[in-house]
C-alpha cells in the first residue's frame, strides 16, 4: 500500500476513541469538493507502510483507534494484510470508503477485519457520476449501502453538501435511500487549499440547517456535522 500521510492523533476521526489517521495514496473518484487533492493525486509525501506500523506499534499503549482513509483504501489489493497487520497490535479500525469496492468491503466485515466504516454517499444516484468526478457504478455504490444496512458492523454514511451539486430534491432523494440509516451526516462543505477543484461554492450554515430540516423528515436519523 501507498500512504500520503499520517496524523498522529484525532479525538475527532473516529467516535469515542482516541486514534491516528492514516491516509492511502490515490482514488477512483475525482470529487471537486475534496479537500485531498495531493493525496488523491500522489502529489504528496509518502510513508512506507514500515513506518507507519512502527509508529503504531510504539503509540499501541496511547492510541485506542486507527482510521484508515484516503484517497480509497480499498483501492489496494494488500489492504485486508495490512488491517490484520493493525489488528495484531490490538487496535480498533475505522475504515473510510467511497464504497466502490462492495466484494472488498463485504470481506473485511466477514473477515473482522474493521470495527467502523463511514461510506460517504456522494449524491442521489442519478447525479453521482457528476458529483464524483468520475464514471461511478451506482450499482456498486448501492450494493456496499446495503451491506452496511445489515448492521454486522458499526457504521455511518456521510454526504458532503455544496451549493454546486447538491439542491432539495437531490438530498431528499438521498434521504429516502438512506432512510432506514443507523447514522446519516450531512456535512458542511469547507473551502480550502488543496481542492481539486477551487471553484465549488457551500451553502450558509443557515441554509443547510433549512436543507436539514426538509431531509431529517424522511431519514430520522440524519444529523449535521461542521456547522
Amino acid at each position: 500500500m501507498k500512504f500520503g500521510g499520517l496524523q498522529k492523533l484525532t479525538l475527532l476521526d473516529y467516535p469515542e476513541k482516541v486514534a491516528c489517521t492514516v491516509f492511502c495514496v490515490g482514488c477512483d473518484f475525482r470529487c471537486p469538493f475534496c479537500h485531498n487533492n495531493s493525496i488523491v493525486t500522489g502529489c504528496g509525501d509518502e510513508w512506507t507502510q514500515e513506518e507507519i506500523l512502527s509508529f503504531l506499534a510504539k503509540r499501541a499503549n496511547v492510541l485506542e483507534g486507527v482510521c484508515l482513509t484516503g484517497g480509497e483504501p480499498l483501492l489496494y489489493p494488500d489492504v485486508a494484510d495490512f488491517l490484520r497487520s493493525v489488528k495484531s497490535l490490538g487496535y480498533k479500525i475505522k475504515l473510510d470508503t467511497n464504497g466502490s469496492f462492495p466484494f472488498k468491503l463485504r470481506g473485511l466485515i466477514d473477515g473482522g477485519l474493521v470495527d467502523y466504516v463511514a461510506m460517504d454517499v456522494k449524491n442521489s444516484p442519478e447525479n453521482y457520476s457528476a458529483t464524483a468526478g468520475a464514471e461511478v457504478d451506482v450499482n456498486a455504490i448501492c450494493q456496499s449501502v446495503e451491506t452496511l444496512l445489515e448492521g454486522r458492523v458499526d457504521y455511518e454514511f456521510r454526504t458532503t453538501v455544496t451549493r454546486t451539486f447538491h439542491t432539495e430534491k437531490n438530498l431528499a432523494e438521498v434521504a429516502q435511500w438512506l432512510h432506514n440509516a443507523k447514522n446519516w451526516y450531512l456535512q458542511q462543505f469547507v473551502h480550502g487549499n488543496d481542492l481539486i477543484d477551487p471553484n465549488v461554492v457551500g451553502y450558509t450554515d443557515e441554509e443547510l440547517r433549512g436543507l436539514f430540516e426538509s431531509v431529517k423528515r424522511v431519514c430520522p436519523n440524519a444529523h449535521l456535522r461542521g456547522i
